[in-house]
C-alpha cells in the first residue's frame, strides 16, 4: 500500500494561498522578520530536509531562533533535533548552514543545537503536521 502524503500544492488547492502562507510558519520560531534578508534565509531554511522525516526542518519547527546581525547580516540560528538520538545530529549544522550560506548578502552564519526547550510536534507548522496526516 503507498501512503499518500499532502504536499503544499494539494493544501493550497484546499485552502487557498493566504491561509497556506500562515499555514507555512511554525508557531515557536523566533526571527527578526523584517530584515530584508529573512524571506531568502527562511526559504533557504525550507530546503533543508530531515533524513528521517518528508518535511523540511523549518516547518517541522526545529528551527527555534533566527538573528540576522542588522549591521553585518551574519546569521545566529538555534535549532534542536527531533530526538537526541538522532543519527545526523552531528551533520545538521552544517547542512543547514551551507543552506543559509547560498543566500546572496549573508555574512557568517553560526548554528547552534540547543535542547532547551525540548522538541515536540506542537511546534510544528500546520502544513507539517498535513504533510504527516498528524491533524
Amino acid at each position: 500500500m503507498i501512503r499518500q502524503f499532502a504536499d503544499e500544492g494539494m493544501i493550497r488547492n484546499a485552502v487557498g494561498d493566504e491561509e497556506t502562507e500562515k499555514m507555512l510558519i511554525p508557531p515557536y520560531t523566533e526571527a527578526n522578520k523584517d530584515h530584508v534578508l529573512w524571506p531568502r534565509v527562511q526559504a533557504a531554511l525550507r530546503e533543508v530536509y530531515d533524513p528521517e522525516i518528508p518535511v523540511n526542518i523549518y516547518e517541522l519547527g526545529l528551527i527555534y531562533k533566527v538573528d540576522i546581525d542588522v549591521k553585518t547580516n551574519d546569521v545566529y540560528i538555534e535549532m534542536t533535533l527531533t530526538s537526541p538520538g538522532c543519527p545526523v545530529a552531528g551533520e545538521m549544522p552544517g547542512m543547514v548552514s551551507d543552506s543559509v550560506k547560498t543566500v546572496d548578502g549573508v555574512g557568517q552564519v553560526k548554528v547552534e543545537i540547543v535542547w532547551d526547550p525540548a522538541w515536540d510536534p506542537g511546534k510544528m507548522a500546520e502544513t507539517a503536521k498535513l504533510q504527516l496526516n498528524m491533524f
